[in-house]
């Protein structure tokens, strides 16, 4: 499978990005030295793009197979792609406080500790409906893995589209989120307008 290797701290200086919407609280000292070139239309629109695809930890073959789904759902395209993109079982474990990173939520799905209606599902990339539950198992509950990671998101908010309940470390999508219950910094616009060149 391939997987970014870019080094975090350094990605989110490249895009403008603050690592706190990736769970992540360090913060770079070191300034972008980019001597003050206008950006391109096109170099605008690539960067909402990288944006979003590194957010979620999308790669390129797969973000654009949901762009092309957003595109023939009802509605405006960039707000189906940015909801199909935050409710990816990996992003939604995130959003639970049941991950530190969408990098370790993911890492915890394909570990298969994640149970979605008391089924197992060990794919990142599966999307969630309203009314699912998602819950850690049974016998991964007691881990001390669990622990530190509520210690560290205990005091993280819980978006109103979900219920979480972290002492039984699980939680109930209650409806789809809207665009604007996303707090991703992302200009979806230009994402649609660089995809429909």
């Amino acid at each position: 499978m391939a997987v970014n290797r870019v080094p975090v701290l350094k990605r989110c200086r490249s895009l403008g990005l603050d690592p706190v919407y990736l769970g992540i609280d360090k913060k770079s000292n070191r300034e972008l030295k980019r001597s003050n070139r206008k950006v391109s239309e096109y170099g605008l629109q690539l960067r909402e793009k990288q944006k979003a695809k590194f957010i979620y930890g999308v790669l390129e073959k797969p973000f654009r197979n949901y762009y092309k789904k957003a595109d023939r759902m009802p509605g405006m395209t960039g707000q189906n792609l940015m909801v199909m993109l935050e409710t990816r079982l990996d992003n939604v474990v995130f959003r639970l406080g049941l991950a530190r990173t969408r990098k370790e939520a993911r890492q915890i799905v394909d570990h298969k500790h994640v149970l979605v209606n008391g089924k197992c599902v060990n794919i990142p990339s599966y999307l969630i409906k309203a009314g699912d539950t998602i819950e850690i198992k049974e016998k991964c509950k007691g881990s001390q893995r669990y622990k530190d990671i509520l210690e560290v998101t205990g005091g993280r908010l819980v978006p109103e589209w979900l219920e979480a309940d972290h002492e039984a470390l699980k939680g109930t999508v209650k409806e789809l989120p809207t665009r604007e219950a996303i707090d991703v910094p992302v200009n979806e616009v230009l994402i649609v307008e660089l995809y429909s060149k």
